[in-house]
């Protein structure tokens, strides 16, 4: 429970901060952000990546008379359900209809009260760093009532822009390297991106799910990370985290990448149980966050380069596969139910690999009836023309542009 006069400081005080940060660069999504009356936007996406940024410049672009709180503030861990009535009061006493509410997830029934101040006809807008803020709580007294977004870290597209440099094969390689964090690509120690998994395994997964073997889930993730574009299940997890239950590791798998931390990206099959048993691809959500808290990479610098392809992916479209039949290939997205393109990706493509890598897009071509497919490298660009197929060749900072 939090004092009336207490609160109203804290608010107070954190709207002076929020003014006085630099209001940083533009993000490509705040102009695609849906605004629609009578409904909360929803911003969900991991730690650190920029969504009280993303607000702020809300703020300043359509809403500078409007009431900001960030609920992941120590001041405000005691924050109860019935301290809705206080801030009730603090917002009628400001004359405020815009509300913005960072991290409100962390407050137990906030859905509720959201649901509150639409029918009182307030604009709300809500940041979370779970995607949970996108299905169960919002299932709720939230159903019909939210528009969902969410935000990543820097696209190589914004990485570019913000140091200020062309994109090609040795800026694809730096933000390889880097990421797409904005506070570590200011200040670019590896402890910043060390502290923010610490972070979100442990504030974002462990407290909130009352998970008391930190360490054994410290093991599974990092593990995960030193693994990206491989295949794995639940089973082939256990030995390398220490964990013995399968349903504990499932559960786990499920929290981490409900924090956006990792992506398991199933193989594509009509059937949903076929989907479901098959191995899993695993990719990190961010490549400063892998290289700064592992200490190798099994595989090559092609298993990078395939987790940035998925990262841009993901930005445009929801449904994302990998392909096997009679041979594999990394990439294919759906859309209304239909498989759109197939994508293969490779550092480099030469003499050893030609053969695999054709061999695993026409595949997927003929299967689901394309006519064109893409593979992405580091810096090579050609076109090849196999039988009725079309093959482009791209290098990631053409094909990410």
């Amino acid at each position: 429970m939090i004092q009336k006069d207490f609160l109203k400081e804290i608010i107070r005080q954190q709207e002076i901060n929020l003014h006085a940060k630099e209001e940083g660069m533009i993000r490509d999504s705040l102009c695609t952000l849906p605004d629609i009356d009578n409904y909360a936007l929803i911003v969900s996406g991991v730690r650190r990546c920029g969504k009280s940024t993303l607000l702020h410049q809300l703020l300043k672009k359509k809403y500078t008379e409007s009431l900001y709180i960030n609920f992941d503030d120590p001041r405000l861990y005691d924050f109860e359900i019935s301290d809705f009535q206080k801030l009730d009061q603090l917002i009628a006493e400001a004359g405020n209809r815009v509300l913005m509410f960072d991290e409100i997830q962390i407050i137990k029934g906030w859905e509720r009260y959201v649901r509150q101040k639409l029918d009182e006809n307030f604009k709300v807008f809500v940041t979370g760093s779970n995607a949970s803020l996108l299905s169960k709580e919002l299932g709720t007294s939230l159903t019909g009532r939210h528009i969902t977004s969410e935000l990543f870290p820097f696209s190589f597209k914004e990485f570019c822009r913000f140091k200020d440099i062309e994109p090609n094969e040795h800026t694809t390689k730096e933000y390889m390297q880097l990421g797409g964090f904005p506070e570590y690509l200011k200040n670019p120690i590896e402890e910043i991106l060390a502290n923010l998994l610490d972070d979100i395994l442990i504030r974002d997964i462990a407290v909130r799910y009352g998970i008391k073997d930190i360490r054994g889930l410290k093991r599974l993730t990092v593990f995960l990370l030193s693994n990206i574009g491989n295949l794995t299940s639940a089973n082939k997890l256990r030995e390398p985290a220490g964990i013995n239950s399968t349903t504990t590791i499932l559960e786990y798998l499920s929290h981490l990448e409900q924090s956006y931390l990792v992506s398991l990206v199933p193989m594509f099959d009509y059937s949903l149980k076929k989907q479901t048993i098959n191995p899993k691809k695993i990719y990190a959500i961010d490549m400063g966050l892998v290289t700064s808290n592992v200490n190798r990479i099994k595989g090559d610098e092609g298993h990078k380069l395939e987790n940035m392809v998925y990262n841009t992916l993901r930005l445009r479209y929801k449904d994302i596969y990998y392909h096997r039949r009679d041979n594999e290939c990394d990439f294919i997205t759906l859309e209304k139910g239909a498989i759109t393109q197939a994508i293969q990706v490779c550092m480099e493509l030469n003499a050893d690999n030609q053969s695999r890598e054709f061999d695993g897009l026409i595949d997927a071509l003929k299967f689901y009836k394309l006519t064109e497919g893409y593979i992405i490298t580091l810096n090579q660009e050609d076109v090849f023309q196999i039988e009725n197929l079309k093959i482009k060749v791209i290098p990631y900072h053409k094909w990410q542009l």
